[in-house]
């Protein structure tokens, strides 16, 4: 445990509040309540993971508990306040989100990584911090022990919470994320808000059939990415469609003719531990969040965003594997699978390649004879829409991809609004319409129309033919306070205490692991690699004035005192940015789950 002075929880100063009905809130107006400070941006698949976890806590605990989520963004584009307004929505989020701006509640809560998570007791004071998903377990344990020490103190206020729901929009898709093409020529589209697929006819005007109940849970959960079988497969494996339910963490069959949908992927619980080379019975494996699919090497291949891999899906033999990338979040090409990818979105496949919208270090990249290759994009902190030489391009998050006959690839790229073209040929970028509100996803329909998923808009755009702007863009890094470090020998610490009533697990060896790597490669001199202490001595680089390290911790627990004890592994990907100061410390924390002195 970490032991440290009780601390007063900095108070929430924010640009604004949604979900309050207006109302700016304060410290002193939850007084009573057991506060979860729920630190994210809404381009990070693992805060939106935490989202779904925090459900199940706001629904038993709603009136002891007031879950706040501190918007605290990455990219420039979740800057826009109606952006963010957008986001709340789109991922029905139901509880009062401050908008952190700025990023200085982030400052004043010392967080280092998205998500993070702080728990505030009814008096006002810090109690716990914890990085990273899979904490609902422990999470639930500590707000139990506080209900009871702060009922029977009588601080303890129950009650409703200031949520305010806001007004629910009608159109004819909310939302919607992917769209392919059918046999018929109509069109079919993930209308991931209300947690279903629409038919709808080419124009993208008429609803032809919903699939789905349009409620979250079964068949589908927010949904995305779908690919249509080729004929002779769909024969064997008894359904057309593969559809992406993401949320679900699953993959689902579907039937045209019938609109009957058949789970073939995924257990439904979310990814935990690594899948090692072999094939996997697909039922029985945890998925982490598929956001799009692509027929290519005789495979469904699945962009797993939630873990940064690509893996692969066979429909007859029914079976799963790893296709690309080894979990660690970050941008490193070379022979599949021993890539480094950082929540892939989009995919489509042409020919011999595999284009790849890998949104958060904001690339276009590719597969080719097993290996990865990026053709835009620099890191996970640049981004930005800049046209021109392929070395030189930015974007911003793209969501999708689409692959054209000439050898060119159209880019949905999403948080600069624009439809964005790479042309191998010249190795170059430019920009084919701008001004739309988050594109999602492209496909060139059998005519020869070019279809974008408007998803803020709630539509489908057909885009003029023809068409090409050259945009005078700007280039961003991300504005992330960086970590002070000296030069030379420096400790790092992830800092980890099991929840109440857990242990960690040793009964199939060490408990914990710790991943170092760092970009650029040359910051650090020594201590990289894997471990299984989660305290490491490294060496920085005094040539290298600033970096990224790049963080993976986990750790295992079980349950104490029980017949048949649960099991649970909490893990983090931290990215921080650090500049080599003279005379800074040298001693780096991180907290994968600390408790402060109660």
């Amino acid at each position: 445990m970490t032991t440290t002075p009780r601390v007063r929880a900095p108070e929430l100063r924010g640009r604004g509040w949604l979900n309050t009905g207006g109302k700016d809130l304060t410290l002193a107006d939850l007084r009573g309540k057991i506060i979860v400070l729920d630190f994210w941006t809404f381009c990070c698949i693992n805060c939106l993971h935490v989202l779904d976890e925090m459900r199940p806590l706001e629904e038993k605990y709603g009136d002891a508990v007031v879950i706040i989520g501190v918007h605290s963004p990455k990219f420039e584009h979740e800057r826009d306040p109606i952006a963010l307004a957008a986001a709340v929505e789109r991922y029905g989020v139901h509880h009062p989100v401050v908008d952190d701006r700025d990023m200085h509640i982030w400052q004043q809560y010392a967080a280092k990584a998205w998500p993070t998570l702080a728990v505030v007791d009814p008096t006002g004071y810090l109690v716990a911090s914890m990085a990273g998903e899979g904490h609902a377990e422990g999470l639930s344990r500590l707000i139990d022990e506080l209900i009871a020490k702060h009922e029977a103190d009588g601080t303890l206020h129950r009650g409703d919470g200031p949520y305010v729901p806001p007004v629910a929009a009608d159109t004819l898709l909310r939302f919607p994320g992917k769209v392919i093409e059918l046999p018929n020529g109509n069109l079919l589209v993930s209308d991931s808000a209300r947690h279903s697929l629409a038919e709808v006819t080419p124009d993208g005007e008429t609803l032809v059939r919903r699939i789905g109940t349009g409620e979250r849970g079964e068949p589908f959960s927010e949904p995305q990415g779908m690919v249509l079988l080729p004929p002779p497969v769909a024969e064997i494996a008894g359904y057309d469609v593969v559809v992406a339910d993401t949320v679900n963490h699953q993959l689902r069959g579907l039937k045209l003719d019938t609109g009957e949908t058949t789970l073939v992927a995924g257990s439904g619980k979310p990814w935990r531990s690594p899948l090692d080379g072999h094939a996997h019975d697909a039922l029985a494996a945890d998925l982490s969040s598929p956001w799009d699919l692509a027929w290519y090497d005789n495979k469904v291949i699945s962009a797993m965003a939630g873990i940064h891999q690509l893996w692969w899906f066979d429909p007859i033999k029914r079976t799963v594997g790893v296709f690309a990338g080894t979990t660690v979040e970050a941008l490193r090409d070379g022979p599949i699978p021993d890539v480094w990818m950082a929540q892939p979105s989009g995919l489509s496949a042409a020919g011999d390649r595999l284009w790849i919208a890998d949104s958060e270090t904001s690339a276009l990249r590719y597969i080719e004879d097993g290996v990865l290759h990026t053709a835009v994009g620099q890191g996970l902190f640049d981004f930005g829409h800049v046209d021109g030489p392929a070395k030189e391009a930015l974007l911003q998050h793209p969501l999708g991809v689409a692959a054209l006959p000439d050898g060119s690839v159209l880019i949905a790229d999403t948080y600069n609004g624009a439809v964005r073209r790479f042309d191998p040929a010249t190795d170059s970028v430019s920009t084919i319409d701008s001004g739309l509100a988050e594109p999602s996803d492209i496909v060139v329909t059998s005519a020869g129309d070019v279809i974008v998923v408007e998803s803020a808009a709630h539509r489908l755009t057909r885009l003029a033919p023809g068409v090409v702007k050259t945009v005078t863009g700007e280039r961003h890094k991300t504005e992330r306070p960086a970590s002070p470090v000296a030069a030379g020998p420096l400790t790092l610490d992830v800092i980890f205490t099991p929840a109440p009533g857990q242990k960690l697990d040793t009964q199939f060896g060490p408990p914990t692991r710790l991943e170092i790597s760092a970009s650029p490669p040359e910051l650090l001199l020594s201590g990289g690699g894997v471990t299984t202490d989660l305290s490491r001595p490294l060496v920085i680089n005094p040539a290298i004035e600033k970096g990224v390290l790049q963080v993976v911790a986990q750790a295992a627990t079980c349950d104490v005192d029980e017949e048949f004890p649960a099991c649970h592994l909490t893990r983090q990907d931290w990215g921080v940015p650090v500049v080599v100061t003279a005379g800074g410390p040298d001693r780096l924390p991180l907290i994968l789950r600390g408790m402060d002195e109660a």
